[in-house]
């Protein structure tokens, strides 16, 4: 494909509308403060060994009973072969176990392990602090209504 087809009509879009995308765009400015939230918790939990992903996947199996992989993998908005393909390093490591659902044989029970709990406590205290320090550069604003807004814009439209 030539470049004169690629750019149909000659049609382009003002470099001024890029600058308002750039300024106004939730979808790259939410990207942007995941990926640096998400380096920040990485880089706290690095001397454990643990990336932010792993932490929230461990913290998600802290749980009374074994959750379903699909109820982890909707808490985390994962599909099941995402979150298949992160739990197996973690179970590699000893941190969390995958067994059959004893009332279904086809579903699968996650299970932190003693090793995996262990490791949660030696975490949540980096955790703890990495949060109030990001909590603090938001100060200026309600840290609680950023979350709730968050929270109400992850939820699927409701039809």
């Amino acid at each position: 494909m030539s470049k004169k087809e690629f750019n149909h009509n000659d049609q382009k879009v003002p470099f001024a509308d890029t600058l308002m995308v750039r300024d106004s765009c939730l979808c790259l400015h939410v990207r942007r403060a995941a990926r640096t939230i998400a380096r920040r918790f990485d880089d706290a939990f690095r001397p454990l060994d643990l990336t932010s992903g792993q932490y929230s996947l461990l913290m998600s199996l802290n749980r009374p009973s074994p959750p379903h992989m699909k109820d982890v993998a909707d808490l985390l908005a994962m599909d099941r072969t995402t979150l298949t393909a992160n739990l197996k390093p973690l179970e590699r490591r000893g941190l969390v176990a995958i067994t059959p659902d004893p009332k279904d044989k086809r579903g699968r029970l996650l299970t932190l392990t003693d090793e995996g709990m262990a490791l949660l406590v030696r975490a949540f205290p980096i955790w703890q602090k990495t949060q109030r320090e990001l909590d603090g550069l938001v100060a200026h604003s309600d840290p609680k209504q950023l979350l709730a807004d968050l929270i109400s814009l992850s939820q699927e439209p409701k039809e």
